[in-house]
């Protein structure tokens, strides 16, 4: 199975939940701020639009017993960005694109703990099941259509609309539409 990659996804592994965060999935799954978890038996994916919230969430899984960094490698959770990959490197996962249909592709990731073929990517099987999102579609999705904006250039590509129920809306200054930025509200919360 593979977990879907859309925009700032951060992937933790399931044993790293079930051993080490407190409260376990239960716990977990209460700290989700977004509609964006899906999961396998060894991975579970919350995305995120902005580098902020990645933090955020980060930082609350760190207070629940996690750890994001050791030694410079990502340890119990990565952030893999769909169009650039892990921002660290991570030994136990695997990041592709891989096709999707005949609509076109999407990123995906997979825990890969196996020897590692010289600059190949090492499947766990010749097909797999890629999970995604509850309600999740790819005609009205981010690997459909994404616009990345660096934060240095945010104003001079977008200009802020307004919020609407925890998305940002901005206005492309280059082509006059409408974009959204889903920015869930990451606060601190009590761990059981």
């Amino acid at each position: 199975m593979a977990v879907l990659v859309e925009a700032f996804s951060v992937i933790v592994r399931r044993d790293a939940i079930d051993q080490k965060l407190w409260g376990g999935w239960a716990e977990f799954v209460g700290l989700v701020p977004n509609q964006t978890l899906c999961y396998d038996k060894e991975l579970a994916r919350v995305g995120f639009m902005a580098p902020r919230d990645v933090q955020a969430f980060i930082e609350q899984l760190q207070q629940g017993g996690l750890t994001f960094e050791n030694e410079g490698k990502a340890q119990d959770m990565a952030v893999v960005d769909q169009l650039h990959g892990s921002s660290l490197p991570v030994d136990w996962l695997e990041i592709a694109r891989i096709p999707f249909g005949e609509a076109g592709e999407v990123a995906a990731c997979w825990l890969y703990e196996g020897p590692r073929t010289a600059g190949g990517i090492d499947m766990p099987a010749s097909e797999f099941l890629l999970v995604t999102p509850e309600g999740w579609s790819y005609e009205q999705s981010l690997s459909a259509d994404y616009k990345f904006v660096p934060n240095g250039q945010v104003e001079q590509e977008l200009e802020f609309l307004r919020n609407e129920d925890c998305v940002d809306v901005y206005m492309d200054r280059s082509t006059g539409r409408e974009v959204f930025v889903g920015r869930p509200e990451v606060s601190p919360k009590p761990m059981h």
